[in-house]
């Protein structure tokens, strides 16, 4: 019989059902195929007008019925949808959960389609006195509702039956993971024996990619879409703008083996720490990353040898590539050379409060199928960034553990370690 306790006597937290939306599909079975391929989401934008925008591309989901109905309503469209995937495969109730909700989701604003709507249904003034005006008097309740943060997982707690008060969380590139680890701690603290938890963004807006545009964030590579996001590359110039969904459905070992659950990974690890150097920048000596991994690895008792597969966070900025590199080779040494680090993002484009739960999924099926997923595009590798990233070609390899990493603008860093097998 398997432990049921992890190496500080805690309730070791399994993984038993995946959920995942991305541009390249809905569902596991989809995107899985695409990612392995080697396929890229990456297309041109067709939502709204760019003929005046440096970045004319994306990583968008234009194929859900909210896609054009802006932010609010697709986010939520992607959370439900890789919520009930991943529900569903846990055999659980999807509409009487029963635990915890922890949803990592984007910081909300007012759609545009709302802002028109309320900019031109009167004429006696101008400009924001007349939109303020009729802000005031509108009756229309749907409209606060989305504009409200906790507003989604609201509405995602009724529709699958969770417990207590969700959780709604933004801690920017690091929101996906995060997301995890509260899920995580719940459980070990036994607060609960099951929890779901959610990494969803839908807010690939035109001001989304005009604000990243003027932080010189986003790769300009518009001529070929597919070919734009290029990680760990020499020539890299940036990230691209996605967006996705990625549920987990967590579960103490012991809850998941007493209901005959299949297993389908077990979360080992958590870390985070936060980095206090500038807003979008990174420490230079890459210590609050370097600081995550290690916490990450001590709370999952493994040493820096027992890693077989990083997960990267690689974006494709020069930037945070550069980081990542430093932070992964002080950790892991001599071995960084060789052991795989590929990134999901040179595929998929960069799915912001997501993407740490995309990639976790990502990880999960990493182990249980045997395959790495590659780095595509890595035909110019940067001298300075020795690392096996997997290039361009899937690889099949036997991986028992994982490091996914999450670093976020504004220092906000967080690191999942998974494993194949209990402890």
């Amino acid at each position: 019989m398997a432990n049921l306790r992890d190496h500080m006597g805690r309730p070791i937290v399994a993984v038993t059902g995946i959920g995942v939306v991305t541009s390249l599909g809905v569902g596991k079975k989809d995107n899985w195929a695409a990612l392995t391929s080697g396929k890229s989401g990456i297309h041109p934008i067709t939502r709204f007008p760019v003929d005046h925008l440096n970045t004319r591309i994306s990583g968008m989901v234009d194929f859900l019925p909210s896609s054009t109905q802006g932010a609010s309503p697709l986010t939520y469209e992607l959370a439900e949808t890789a919520a009930q995937e991943a529900v569903s495969e846990a055999g659980l109730d999807s509409s009487d959960f029963g635990g915890p909700l922890f949803l990592a989701s984007p910081p909300v604003e007012l759609d545009w389609a709302d802002r028109f709507s309320l900019y031109n249904s009167d004429n006696k003034d101008a400009g924001a006195e007349r939109l303020l005006r009729v802000a005031r008097a509108l009756k229309e309740l749907d409209v606060f509702e989305t504009t409200q943060f906790g507003s989604i997982a609201d509405r995602l707690a009724d529709r699958f039956g969770t417990r207590g008060l969700p959780i709604t969380l933004s801690t920017a590139c690091a929101s996906g993971a995060t997301a995890i680890q509260l899920g995580v701690e719940a459980i070990r603290r036994g607060e609960c024996d099951k929890a779901l938890s959610i990494g969803a963004d839908g807010s690939a807006t035109a001001e989304a990619l005009i604000r990243f545009s003027l932080l010189s964030a986003l790769s300009t590579h518009n001529d070929i879409p597919e070919k734009a996001s290029k990680p760990f590359s020499k020539d890299r110039d940036g990230f691209v703008l996605a967006e996705g969904s990625g549920a987990l459905v967590l579960e103490s070992l012991e809850a998941a083996l007493a209901r005959g659950a299949t297993v389908l990974g077990i979360l080992r690890g958590c870390g985070e720490k936060a980095d206090d150097f500038h807003r979008t920048r990174s420490k230079p000596d890459g210590s609050p990353a370097i600081a995550a991994v290690r916490a990450a690895l001590a709370d999952a008792g493994l040493g820096e040898d027992e890693i077989d597969y990083v997960n990267a966070h690689g974006t494709s900025t020069p930037e945070n590539d550069k980081m990542e590199h430093l932070s992964l080779s002080t950790v892991f040494g001599e071995r960084i050379g060789s052991m795989p680090i590929s990134s999901n993002k040179s595929m998929i484009g960069h799915t912001l409060s997501a993407a740490g739960a995309v990639e976790a999924a990502f990880s999960l099926l990493t182990m249980r199928e045997s395959v790495i997923p590659p780095t595509i595009n890595y035909d110019n590798p940067d001298p300075a960034i020795v690392l096996d990233v997997v290039p361009n070609k899937k690889r099949n390899a036997e991986v028992g553990t994982v490091l996914s990493n999450s670093f976020g603008f504004g220092g906000q860093n967080t690191c999942l370690v998974m494993a194949r097998e209990p402890v």
